[in-house]
């Protein structure tokens, strides 16, 4: 009203002065009022200027437009003498927007709601805007059913033309379903019906799932399911004509109608096809589903739509519209289906582009293209693109967009973007994990080498178990068709004892060089060459399968001649210290089988050459979620090494996903080896582990399977080197001997260690069932993988030795089982991994445990 009145006084004074000076011209443009705005927003909108003649009409028209900018609350314009004087009123700024009471809808979601509504801090405050804003929210809580949400806004006004604004938002409660009624139906009954609805009135879990919470979408949805429905069973004159919602008086409860019209059923008298077939008719009609005799299926007709597109993209025609057209015969309940074809022009992609690789150069990933430029666009090639990229490990994810270039309807552009994702590490990092301890290491791990897409490492480590050193590098691209080429060198110095196995350390150099050939797009096969050296140290207590038992420790240089005492227990007091030199060859017992090491030596210098093949369809290089990869290989130390053995490996993988945020993962893992030539059974240290990550969880890292034969031990005790006068030892040296009983002339053996430890075997059986789901609350799932498990296996020996314990050849009865849940998360410091797991048929001899966890190795 303010607006109406100043602008009416102002046309009234102004009629008398264009009438007294109808020739008035502007020479000067006098702006007053302005506290924020800059004058040059206002003569941007003004339109006069100086040295412009003045009328009633323009004075009018600069008014209105001037009020159209939104920036002002009044706008008076006058002249005094030949100068335009324009006073301005400004319009208040937002200072602030406050927001409480909401829960449904996030904070950040209402205040990009409202910037994009013209409502932000720093903005012009426009209360219609403001107010049709509420009226919006209030039709989005309505939609989601809170019928008795209620929004209240307040603006309180502040220093220098500011205002604040509040928003309080009280969203009320669902309504929730009482009763669904289907009115109509006569061939389905309601419960057949309702199952195909999301929306369900209340039970005994509905507090959980929510499905009793009304929702104008949810709604939608289901009478699209319904739709769809009968249509995929013939019904094809089927309506849903009307529904009607109705509210209880306390806005509470929801009660739903819905009347349907279910028709005849009909079946299908054939399909052609029709419109311009670029393609031979006999290559189409192979992806036409809907066949003569058939209930009609709407699926059937929207399924061959859309590979009819498909099969047209990959030849280039890109924008290629098929339609499903049924010519209905009344009288005979059937549906002739002709399916007509537009292809439109064949499109050639002009270039292609990358958005989001940062780090990774072009170079990388045009040379997974398949789509090439200035080549007609085929949409199998270019979503092979995209799945290329996620392959490789670089990327969490990567998207296609299809651009048509302005002023030609044949060329389009392609823009692939990625986003990238750590690749490796570089550092010093500490970690910890049960099978290991604590994990210490130093390293240079780039899988995308200075986004060269080549994998070059360097690190050492050094945990309670192993040290080593490497060096590797790997170039995937050592020719243009993707042959690859890497080479590796390494030492690792290992205490197998501190992981659950036998005994034994082991110090290996070694250095191999591979090559990979790729023979499809999902298949690729790799060689390698490799030497080593390793040195074996048995130790003082090691297995009879490895050195021969009973036997001399090598660093005890004495004997004891003593005589039990069977009343007292122990050794005579009277003893004698003499040089090993001097002891019988008789005195010791006959040894046993001779171990390993005393066949073959300590230090072995062996040559191996190997072979894979691997064949993926996998999604993704790292958490994939649909696929499978498959990859065996074979290693053989071949004739001229020291030992001669060969190991073959198989592992395969496949992903079925039921939604799309559940999926079931299968996965198997077998091997077996063996000697040749000389060497009648694989090297002990060569064997197969089964147990902990990677394996059968719920059981301790290596420790299924075969397990080794304790030595037979000597006793040996320090010597007494003086004696009281009843002949009682008074002081004894530090040197130790065995000790010699002179009854038998032989060294006395205490007997056989009670303890054994787990030897591996030479054959390996493993394999998996994972249902993962997504971890609630996580918002990046794609760094998270959770899942339950059931794993299954075990390692078995075809070379048992004759005191070995639970060692057996191969038998399915005797896999270990167990179940769980199990969760992996890529964090910065490496990946984080645990598991909870129950080993299912254990036996006495196994080592179980149920909670595992590692963080940072690599897994």
């Amino acid at each position: 009203m303010k607006r109406i009145v100043a602008l009416s006084t102002f046309l009234l004074s102004l009629s008398f002065g264009v009438q007294a000076q109808t020739s008035l011209t502007i020479t000067d443009i006098r702006v007053e009022g302005l506290q924020r705005i800059s004058a040059d927003t206002v003569f941007s909108a003004l339109p006069l200027s100086v040295g412009d003649s003045i009328s009633s009409a323009s004075i009018a028209n600069a008014t209105r437009a001037l009020f159209r900018t939104g920036n002002f609350d009044d706008i008076q314009i006058g002249i005094e003498g030949d100068v335009l004087v324009v006073g301005v009123e400004e319009r208040p700024a937002i200072s602030e927007i406050n927001i409480e009471g909401n829960k449904a809808l996030e904070t950040e979601a209402l205040l990009d709601g409202l910037k994009g509504a013209g409502l932000s801090e720093g903005q012009v405050f426009k209360r219609a805007t403001l107010e049709n804003m509420r009226l919006e929210l209030t039709r989005q809580y309505v939609s989601q059913g809170r019928y008795d949400a209620s929004i209240e806004t307040d603006v309180v006004a502040q220093p220098r033309n500011r205002v604040a604004v509040s928003i309080t938002i009280d969203e009320g409660s669902n309504a929730r379903i009482k009763h669904i009624n289907i009115v109509g139906n006569t061939i389905y009954d309601d419960e057949t019906l309702l199952d195909e609805f999301e929306l369900r009135t209340g039970g005994m879990f509905s507090w959980f799932s929510s499905a009793d919470k009304y929702s104008r979408e949810k709604l939608r949805g289901d009478l699209e399911k319904l739709d769809s429905y009968y249509l995929d069973r013939g019904y094809l004159r089927f309506s849903s004509s009307s529904v009607q919602v109705a509210i209880s008086p306390n806005r509470k409860n929801v009660y739903i109608t819905v009347n349907v019209t279910e028709g005849d059923k009909y079946k299908v008298s054939g399909a052609e096809l029709s419109g311009d077939l670029v393609l031979p008719e006999d290559d189409l009609m192979r992806f036409v589903l809907v066949k003569e005799g058939q209930v009609f299926s709407q699926a059937l007709v929207t399924s061959t739509e859309e590979f009819l597109t498909k099969r047209l993209g990959n030849e280039g025609y890109n924008f290629a519209k098929v339609r499903g057209i049924p010519e209905v015969d009344e009288e005979n309940k059937t549906v002739m289906m002709k399916f007509f074809i537009d292809p439109g022009k064949r499109t050639y992609v002009r270039r292609i582009d990358f958005k989001g690789n940062s780090k990774t150069s072009d170079e990388v990933l045009r040379r997974e293209m398949r789509q090439m430029e200035a080549a007609p666009a085929s949409s199998d090639k270019i979503e092979s693109g995209r799945i290329r990229l996620e392959r490789l490990g670089f990327f969490k994810e990567a998207k296609v967009n299809t651009n048509e270039v302005a002023g030609t309807d044949d060329l389009i552009d392609l823009v692939y973007e990625v986003e990238e994702q750590s690749s490796g590490s570089l550092g010093a990092s500490v970690g910890f994990s049960q099978d290991s301890g604590l994990l210490l290491s130093a390293n240079i791990q780039q899988n995308n080498f200075f986004g060269s897409g080549k994998q070059v490492g360097f690190g050492v480590s050094k945990s309670q178990y192993q040290t080593s050193a490497s060096f590797n590098y790997l170039n995937p691209y050592y020719t243009e068709d993707g042959v690859s080429r890497g080479f590796s060198i390494y030492f690792r110095s290992t205490d197998l004892e501190e992981i659950n196995v036998a005994s034994y350390t082991t110090d290996t150099y070694g250095a191999s060089v591979n090559f990979g050939y790729p023979i499809s797009e999902i298949e690729r096969i790799n060689f390698d060459l490799g030497v080593s050296r390793t040195e074996i140290d048995a130790g003082l207590t090691a297995v009879k399968e490895i050195i021969t038992s009973p036997r001399l420790f090598d660093d005890v240089d004495f004997f004891i001649e003593s005589t039990f005492n069977d009343e007292t227990g122990g050794y005579a007091a009277a003893e004698t210290l003499q040089a090993i030199e001097n002891l019988s060859p008789d005195a010791l017992t006959e040894p046993q089988e001779d171990g390993f090491l005393d066949k073959f030596g300590s230090e072995f210098d062996n040559y191996t050459i190997g072979t894979s093949y691997r064949r993926s369809t996998l999604n993704r290089g790292i958490f994939a979620t649909r696929g499978s990869s498959q990859t065996v290989g074979i290693s053989v130390a071949v004739p001229g090494s020291d030992l001669e053995f060969f190991k073959v490996n198989y592992e395969g993988q496949i992903y079925f996903p039921i939604t799309n945020n559940w999926t079931f993962r299968f996965k198997t893992q077998l091997g077996y080896g063996d000697g040749y030539g000389e060497l009648d059974s694989l090297p002990f240290f060569e064997n197969f582990y089964a147990g902990g990550f990677g394996s059968v969880r719920g059981y301790r890292s290596n420790t299924l399977g075969p397990r080794s034969s304790p030595a037979d031990i000597y006793s040996f005790r320090s010597a007494v080197t003086a004696v009281d006068a009843n002949g009682n030892p008074t002081a004894r040296s530090s040197e130790v001997g065995y000790v010699l009983d002179p009854d038998t002339g032989k060294l006395e053996v205490v007997g056989v260690r009670d303890d054994t430890d787990p030897f591996g075997g030479n054959v390996l059986i493993e394999g998996t069932i994972e249902l993962l789901f997504p971890l609630p609350f996580v918002k990046d799932q794609r760094s998270v993988r959770s899942g339950l498990f059931f794993d299954a296996g075990n390692v078995f020996s075809t070379n048992c030795g004759v005191s070995q314990v639970n060692c057996s050849t191969p038998d399915l009865g005797k896999l270990r089982y167990s179940a769980g849940v199990g969760v992996t998360w890529l964090t910065g410091f490496g990946p984080l991994t645990f598991s909870l797991g129950r080993a299912l048929n254990d036996e006495k001899v196994d080592e179980t445990e149920i909670f595992q966890f590692s963080l940072g190795r690599t897994f």
